[in-house]
């Protein structure tokens, strides 16, 4: 499987699977076409949102302002907007071929 990565006007956007309240933050992989993203932040107020657009902009180095939540606030599923990369270099960042 490939992350399925779509070009915008103003950069890229990705789907995730976020899973809050894990014991470490990390990239986990994919699923499906979606990235996989354990944080330790709980589902509550934001928190687990604003933890994965840290990691995501840590991982494609951008600041965390340049990574939002476009899609699916209240949900574990998401679609991320990066603002100021292709999707090429988004899928290699985040080294999401397999």
């Amino acid at each position: 499987m490939t992350l399925d990565v779509v070009a915008d006007a103003a950069g890229a956007r990705f789907a995730v699977k976020v899973v809050p309240g894990a014991a470490r933050d990390r990239i986990a992989g994919l699923l499906g076409s979606a990235l996989k993203v354990q944080v330790t932040a709980p589902a509550e107020q934001g928190q687990a949102n604003a933890r994965l657009c840290a990691i995501l902009a840590e991982a494609l180095g951008v600041p965390t302002r340049a990574v939002q939540v476009a899609a699916g606030h209240g949900s574990p599923r998401k679609v991320i907007a990066v603002r100021g990369l292709d999707a090429a270099t988004v899928r290699t960042r985040l080294h999401a071929d397999a």
